[in-house]
């Protein structure tokens, strides 16, 4: 069973996964779709047909527009921005003033695990590899691979991150995370668990 705030505003036609929730004042619009143990919190906005992964957290005063899709496990930090428009104008070339049939949203796509910090924002249409950290505050305006640590406006990969957060240190070769001794490598700017043999 999902939990609804008093003064929440949800959607008869969103869909909630057992055990979401959705906290005071936030917004949750028609066809968006939580998975099971999402917390939408104060103030969040969830635009139509956003489709977010089970054991997400969207934190207070979030904006998600759509066509956003994240996946499970997903943290967007309080007053994070997720755009939908390239090139944004309230009217047209003559003035007139635009409708939702004059442009077409695009949408920022996130990983399995990835974390967006606090007033990031990250403009569409983009996407989070899985497992990547964007820093508070940064402007995320190309692709992100996954694991890459991101900071800065606009945002440059300062280094690597693994499923715990934590930042990688560089041993013989490998990237390695200190809270859990997990290992990776990297190749062609990219990075990959190493797999553990049996």
């Amino acid at each position: 069973m999902s939990f609804i705030a008093d003064g929440a505003d949800v959607s008869e036609q969103a869909t909630l996964g057992e055990g979401t929730k959705v906290w005071h004042l936030a917004q949750v619009r028609e066809q968006a779709v939580l998975g099971a143990n999402c917390i939408v919190g104060r103030g969040a906005y969830i635009g139509t047909g956003v489709k977010i992964g089970a054991n997400s957290k969207i934190q207070n005063y979030a904006l998600v527009y759509e066509p956003a899709m994240l996946g499970r496990g997903v943290f967007i930090g309080p007053a994070v921005v997720l755009t939908n428009d390239t090139y944004p104008r309230s009217v047209s070339p003559d003035g007139e003033l635009k409708s939702a049939h004059d442009w077409t949203p695009v949408g920022v796509t996130i990983g399995d695990g990835a974390s967006i910090g606090a007033r990031a924002v990250c403009v569409a249409p983009v996407s989070i590899g899985e497992w990547a950290t964007v820093a508070a505050g940064a402007v995320v305006t190309k692709d992100v691979p996954a694991y890459a640590l991101m900071v800065g406006v606009p945002a440059k990969r300062i280094g690597w991150v693994g499923k715990a957060g934590h930042p990688l240190r560089e041993e013989a070769g490998e990237w390695v995370c200190p809270a859990t001794g997990e290992r990776y490598v990297e190749s062609n700017s990219t990075l990959r668990p190493v797999e553990v043999e049996a």
